[in-house]
């Protein structure tokens, strides 16, 4: 058996291990991925980011035919199963991993699919899939692995009828009533996507509200909008048994409630991807959910070893990956200064939209900074009007002196793309981020952009 020589060899072919990769040979590094998977792009591609945000474009569409009066001249309600629907995400993903196959080609990255493991700190083991052994020698490596769903040893996730978020895509029936356990992002979205396709579901939160970092303004809206359109949400629970039967699964809660559906969702936390990395051999232990300690440099305690993405741990988010995956290679590769990703937008692709960026109304005044409100509502704005699209609102928190953005919060239809807008101004440096910006600035119209104008307007006429 052979070694061959690299530079760089990154562990995992998501966005953390492509950014890394990429970055890596425009620094001019010789680079090698190894992906356990028989495709590229990783768990974002295949079961997560691309998958459920495909699905959720199409109930999006459906949901909109169903409900928009234009489209009644033309016949009845039409239903669609979960099946016929996932199918539009399946042509999304072949289209993702032939992009990003040719991204490692045209800048020559080996590629090695099988399962890669630390022999020493720079010597890496692939088990290759069809059976054959490799050994690469590197000068650095950046384990980008990703996560996997978190599964409770007393649930048995081999039922029929229980699914985390990765097996989920699998489902070959549409439920008519779906248990969601565990109301983070991604049962928040899920219960949006399968609510939208006629089904009722339960979602049961271990928390006291949804999603406890957003803004309570726009965490309370999303509760709203949810019962709205037919969840059923349960705080403050959790589970003590789950009995799985031939047709329908029943959820016993330490409350003494029992929820009965005809499916679970089990959606309750994430666990990092490294085990059988071999990190004994390098004396490198991740912790109990399985993530990787790092540095402001992306550098774990092995001084050539570094990691990125959600192995890693917080934000666990596609597009602080990238950037982590750059900076990781980037700080592996050269001198100069890669950014530690702190800024980053949190987009959650709920049915509206949810994004946000900076402090909320609780952080600002628990730190007894003097701020106030500008708000535009989605209904009054002619652009959501013409789209249909009423729900929602833009929220901007500001300094009251020096009129400084401290924290911008979107919640309606491409809140994830008008937020944006607000980062780039926020990222102005001295005194480039002022609320007057928007105020001394022509928006085209009608636009969602011009949102901001209206909110800006709005919280200059809330001072005196």
């Amino acid at each position: 058996m052979g070694v061959k020589n690299y530079d760089v060899v990154v562990l995992g072919s998501g966005p953390a291990g492509e950014g890394a990769a990429i970055n890596a040979v425009k620094l001019g590094k010789r680079v090698a991925v190894i992906e356990m998977a028989p495709m590229l792009g990783g768990n974002c591609t295949h079961l997560g980011t691309i998958p459920s945000k495909a699905l959720r474009n199409s109930v999006k569409q459906i949901i909109t035919f169903n409900t928009n009066p234009m489209f009644r001249e033309i016949g009845e309600p039409r239903w669609f199963s979960f099946p016929n629907v996932l199918r539009s995400a399946e042509k999304v993903i072949g289209k993702q991993v032939k992009s990003r196959t040719s991204y490692y080609a045209r800048n020559r990255v080996d590629i090695y699919f099988g399962r890669g493991s630390f022999v020493d700190a720079n010597t890496i083991e692939v088990i290759e899939r069809n059976g054959s052994v490799e050994r690469l020698h590197t000068e650095k490596v950046v384990i980008a692995t990703g996560s996997h769903p978190y599964r409770p040893a007393d649930i048995d996730f081999n039922h029929s009828r229980i699914y985390d978020s990765d097996t989920i895509l699998k489902l070959k029936h549409t439920p008519r009533r779906l248990i969601i356990y565990g109301a983070g992002v991604i049962g928040c979205e899920y219960a949006s996507i399968f609510s939208g396709l006629g089904v009722k579901v339960d979602l049961i939160d271990t928390r006291d509200k949804l999603l406890s970092f957003l803004d309570t303004e726009i965490s309370d809206a999303l509760s709203y909008h949810l019962r709205n359109i037919g969840v059923m949400v349960r705080h403050d629970e959790e589970y003590s048994k789950v009995e799985a039967f031939d047709d329908g699964v029943v959820m016993h809660l330490r409350s003494g409630k029992k929820v009965k559906g005809d499916a679970l969702l089990w959606a309750n936390g994430r666990s990092g991807n490294t085990q059988g990395l071999g990190l004994e051999n390098i004396g490198l232990e991740a912790n109990s959910r399985g993530q990787l300690e790092v540095d402001q440099n992306y550098r774990t305690k092995v001084e050539s070893v570094y990691a990125a993405g959600d192995v890693i741990g917080w934000p666990s988010l596609a597009s602080a990956a990238f950037d982590q995956g750059r900076s990781a290679s980037g700080n592996a590769s050269s001198e100069d200064e890669w950014r530690f990703v702190d800024d980053v937008p949190t987009g959650i692709y709920t049915i509206p939209e949810i994004s946000s960026l900076g402090k909320t109304e609780k952080e600002l005044t628990d730190a007894k900074i003097p701020y106030e409100v500008g708000r535009a509502y989605f209904s009054a704005m002619a652009r959501a009007q013409i789209s249909n699209e009423p729900v929602g609102m833009l929220k901007i928190l500001f300094h009251v002196e020096t009129l400084e953005i401290l924290g911008i919060h979107c919640f309606g239809d491409q809140a994830s793309e008008i937020i944006h807008i607000g980062q780039a101004i926020m990222n102005q440096p001295g005194e480039g981020n002022t609320l007057r910006y928007f105020v001394n600035t022509t928006f085209n119209y009608p636009t969602m952009a011009e949102t901001y104008r209206v909110a800006a307007l709005d919280g200059l006429n809330r001072l005196f």
